[in-house]
């Protein structure tokens, strides 16, 4: 549409409000006036029956003035006060009148020549009472009342004309007025009939518009969700050319350091697997904010305790600190619950890259990690976290970028410290996503300070004292028979899991695609297998779907792809699989998941709960070998401390060192299992029974804890043994 026809629609719109307004106010005045002209017909109407009233009394009043001299019966004045009444009425009746000036004069003389009437008729009674009635009969003899009568007639009807006359001409303006509104409702109907055709125009021309508008669109849509499709077409296969590689590079660099090498060659795969890892670390970056921005994103909602996450990102991070020559401390509030509900995978994510910016971008000094309570409300918790640095800084006019995508790489940092730059973009996303807020507050050589606030919510019931599940550790039993179908159509990777699964004499076969599965499982039985799902001729899903559907197998199929994308894990699923890996494989995900579908597990140990040990360690045996030691020679001297404070009275020291015991125990899964006890002796109402009751059952779960961690230092040394018997020339 035009901009003039715009503006020419919206002058008729105007005009033509202004016509109807104009037309319905005179409309309503002609209805006025021919309202007020009936009104005055029915005045008119009125006017004629008081005249006759006014009359009738008089005629009235005359007669019973002559009845009494006849009948010479003398009557008392009040009994004519009816008669009286009744005319007086009549006369007030056509004070209306007053308002027209012809009849004005005429209603005056009206008024004057009644009253000489009604005077007259009480002197003819007064005469007959006080004279008698030859006296009374004379007065009426000189025919005044009769003139009286006579001119009261003459003025009715003259008034009577008058008025008549001037109701004559209310009724023609009257008529006048019928037809002035009747052509106004003419024409305002016309004008409606018009108004409604040009807007029925006007709807069905938009209408029409509308739909090439909506037409638009969903070209528009279709052309964006094409887009959308080929970009995630793209990065699914982008992840899966670059992980079938990096499968590859990192399984054979993890078995090539198992072999014995000098230290030149073993420097080489060391720097070969941190590449890798490095690379690794890239793709899965871009891969998250891939699936942020497709809103794929998900947050989990899971019980974990907060100290036991940090107590790993310390330990985590504190060789890497040390080796800088940093100071790192983390501070948790006390008033922060044991247990809170989030998702501590993302919280953890966060803070990987938190720290490790942290530590990345300081030279010399410290990094500060505090966790604080910014209140509760209900059972949500506002979680303050605060990571605060002494490093390079950050100049003002970047500090706004810093959430920005790729924005380290557009500056020169990228070639001092590397890295993508997509890490505090993927925090602030994490963080919103979650409900947060993220602050970032800098200056140049003065350091960084990173806020955050998360709303997470009190797990109460856990918080409460109430004790969960044990835990037990699963390990992979090997036993002959146990036989798995590998699909696989590359060949590297094909001799990758060959080995892999070698090294744990499971028994398997290699088909390289789907049809290759189908015609395996006909000729014999499999207790598993691992089902690669992008293969020529037939595709893991499509070969899952015939196992399920063709052969009714509910054999567990475990997925392998080189697709990282979200949704492909929920998607194998759908389809039938039973568990998920992701490329590049990692020895202890893929025993994990033959141990957990092969129905062939261990409870080695019935306290100790070593599965957050493994996720944190990622295998480094170094690392678990250390903390496990820490936590035989803790634990110890922490259990007669706690004693010997009650036994001096000091339970101040009490509360401290058992709530200083949670950080302990949590590296072996301890914290839910030994939160009641610990509860107990951190409370100010604690009694000498139960102080012996609850210290006497965590001293003796704490005994049979550190005989397992016993077991679990030994089996540690002797695989580290076993490494370096192997490096041996």
């Amino acid at each position: 549409m035009s901009r003039y026809f715009k503006y020419l629609l919206l002058g008729t719109f105007f005009a033509a409000v202004l016509i109807i307004v104009y037309l319905y106010f005179n409309s309503n005045r002609s209805i006025n006036e021919l309202m007020s002209g009936n009104e005055n017909l029915l005045e008119e109407l009125s006017v004629k029956n008081n005249l006759q009233d006014l009359r009738a009394g008089l005629a009235i009043l005359d007669s019973r003035t002559r009845g009494q001299i006849i009948s010479g019966k003398p009557a008392k004045a009040e009994e004519f006060d009816t008669e009286i009444h009744q005319i007086k009425t009549a006369l007030s009746a056509l004070d209306t009148l007053q308002s027209e000036p012809l009849i004005f004069s005429a209603l005056s003389n009206l008024r004057t020549v009644v009253q000489e009437n009604i005077r007259f008729n009480q002197r003819v009674l007064d005469t007959f009472r006080t004279r008698g009635k030859a006296e009374a009969e004379n007065l009426i003899n000189t025919r005044i009342g009769k003139k009286l009568t006579d001119s009261i007639n003459r003025i009715a009807e003259n008034i009577d004309s008058l008025h008549q006359r001037s109701v004559t001409e209310l009724i023609l303006q009257a008529d006048a007025n019928v037809n002035r509104a009747r052509t106004t409702g003419s024409i305002l109907a016309l004008i409606a009939a018009v108004a409604s055709i040009f807007t029925f125009i006007y709807i069905v021309y938009k209408v029409r518009s509308q739909e090439q508008l909506i037409g638009r669109l969903n070209a528009s849509e279709k052309k964006e969700k094409e887009t959308a499709r080929i970009k995630e077409n793209f990065l699914a296969n982008m992840s899966h050319e670059i992980r079938t590689p990096l499968n590859a590079i990192l399984g054979f660099t993890s078995l090539l350091s198992k072999e014995p090498l000098d230290p030149t060659a073993r420097h080489y795969v060391q720097t070969i697997s941190h590449s890798g890892d490095h690379l690794l670390n890239i793709v899965n970056e871009i891969l998250d904010l891939s699936r942020i921005e497709a809103g794929m994103m998900r947050i989990e909602n899971t019980s974990f305790d907060l100290r036991q996450l940090f107590s790993a990102l310390r330990t985590m991070f504190g060789t890497e600190a040390a080796q800088k020559g940093l100071d790192i401390s983390f501070e948790i509030d006390e008033s922060i619950p044991v247990l809170i509900i989030g998702d501590p995978v993302r919280l953890n994510q966060i803070m990987v890259n938190l720290i490790g910016n942290a530590i990345k971008f300081t030279d010399k000094g410290n990094i500060g990690v505090r966790v604080t309570n910014e209140g509760i409300t209900g059972n949500i918790i506002q979680t303050g976290i605060r990571v605060v640095d002494s490093g390079v800084g950050i100049e003002p006019e970047k500090l706004s970028r810093i959430f920005e995508r790729f924005n380290q790489a557009e500056s020169q940092a990228s070639r001092r410290f590397g890295g993508t730059g997509l890490g505090l973009a993927i925090v602030q996303e994490l963080v919103l996503l979650q409900h947060g807020q993220v602050e970032v507050k800098s200056q140049p050589g003065e350091g960084t300070v990173f806020q955050l606030r998360i709303p997470y919510q009190v797990d109460e019931k856990i918080n409460s004292g109430i004790d969960g599940p044990v835990k037990k550790t699963t390990q992979l039993i090997t036993e002959s028979g146990f036989r798995i179908l590998v699909a696989e159509d590359n060949n590297i990777n094909q001799q990758l899991i060959g080995i892999l699964l070698s090294k744990r004499s499971i028994e398997f076969d290699l088909v390289n695609n789907g049809r290759g599965v189908l015609s395996q499982l006909r000729l014999r039985k499999y207790d598993m297998i691992l089902m690669d799902l992008q293969m020529p001729e037939m595709d893991g899903y499509a070969a899952t779907s015939a196992i399920r559907k063709e052969l009714n197998l509910d054999i567990p199929v475990i997925a392998m792809t080189a697709h990282a994308l979200q949704g492909e894990r929920d998607k194998s699923l759908v389809m039938g699989m039973n568990g998920y890996l992701s490329k590049p494989i990692r020895e202890d995900e893929l025993y994990k998941l033959i141990a957990e579908f092969s129905g062939k597990r261990e409870s080695r140990y019935r306290i100790i709960d070593t599965h957050y040990l493994k996720e944190v360690s990622s295998g480094n045996l170094d690392f678990e070998k250390t903390v496990t030691e820490q936590f035989m020679d803790e634990i110890p001297g922490e259990l007669v401390a706690i004693d010997q404070a009650w036994n001096a009275g000091d339970r101040e020291s009490v509360r401290q060192f058992a709530h200083n015991m949670r950080t302990t125990i949590s590296i072996m899964g301890l914290n839910e299992k030994l939160a009641p006890f610990l509860d107990e002796l951190e409370t100010d109402w604690l009694s000498e029974q139960s102080y012996h009751t609850n210290f006497s059952q965590l001293r003796d779960t704490l005994n049979l804890a550190l005989e397992e961690a016993r077991i679990l230092y030994e089996q540690i040394n002797l695989e580290l043994n076993a490494k370096t018997d192997t490096l041996q020339p």
